[in-house]
């Protein structure tokens, strides 16, 4: 059971999502209570999120989200919590847009009381080392967001230029930290996360091919956890695509579901799909 209402960790995630995208975004614009956000074509940063969890979103703006995105060439898409009003998502379906993918948030309570490495269900990993990178450290910045990055692509498929550059950027966040799980001196695994007003959001976690199945995700949450504590952290939440391993993985070590939010986008001739 969580302490807070689903509600308010939904004002506190989604209130995150936006401040997060607007920041990494090369535009970005404030719109009702979130933000419209536009990384590039192609960007995952592309997306108008933290709507409907605070006063009605007239007609005329969602009009503005349509004009934002595709006047920049990219498909518009929104994010959304289930507890909007319905009107929101009337006048979202009126302009053409469809159901993109859901996204479940996960979370649970921290608390310095906890000992969080030995909720790990088979222990620490064996010959598994996993630290905090250094942002000042150029090699070692690129090198987390091509292991951070991979579990997201198709196999073979080379990280595109757009993300590696809006990871870098994310790396340089003062309230982000990123880790990186090692075998010896070989990168395994990592994930980031991002701490603020009490919230720890643990995401961006791959492990290479090789070495799944050894329990490294789970030490890789495990540590962004104990940052979340030092950084002073109540609660700490996950994204996760429905059914994949993180969702497993998040249950074992006390993450419950908060609840799906979805991305709808709108498609159009000649504009580009953002991930």
């Amino acid at each position: 059971m969580h302490a807070r209402s689903f509600l308010e960790i939904a004002r506190l995630v989604e209130h995150k999502q936006a401040a997060a995208a607007a920041e990494l975004a090369l535009e970005a614009q404030p719109l009702a209570e979130g933000w419209l956000a536009f990384g590039g074509r192609g960007s995952y940063v592309n997306k108008a999120c933290g709507f409907g969890l605070g006063r009605p979103i007239s007609e005329p703006e969602l009009d503005e989200i349509v004009t934002f995105f595709s006047s920049r060439g990219v498909e518009p898409r929104i994010e959304l919590s289930p507890f909007v009003p319905a009107a929101l998502l009337e006048g979202l379906d009126r302009r053409g847009f469809v159901l993109q993918r859901f996204g479940n948030v996960l979370a649970r309570e921290l608390s310095p009381d906890t000992p969080l490495r030995a909720g790990l269900p088979f222990g620490w990993p064996q010959g598994v080392t996993v630290e905090r990178v250094d942002p000042r450290d150029t090699a070692a910045v690129h090198e987390y967001v091509e292991v951070s990055e991979s579990g997201f692509l198709a196999e073979g498929e080379l990280l595109p230029k757009e993300f590696l550059e809006i990871g870098i950027k994310a790396v340089q966040r003062p309230v982000q930290d990123a880790f990186v799980a090692r075998i010896g001196r070989e990168v395994v695994g990592a994930g980031g996360c991002e701490s603020s007003g009490g919230v720890t959001a643990l995401f961006g976690t791959s492990v290479k091919p090789a070495w799944r199945g050894r329990g490294i995700q789970q030490a890789l949450i495990v540590a962004r956890l104990e940052r979340g504590l030092e950084r002073g952290s109540q609660l700490a939440v996950i994204i996760s695509g429905p059914g994949i391993p993180t969702e497993r993985n998040a249950a074992r070590l006390g993450f419950s579901m908060a609840y799906s939010r979805v991305s709808l986008v709108k498609h159009g001739a000649g504009l580009t799909p953002s991930p």
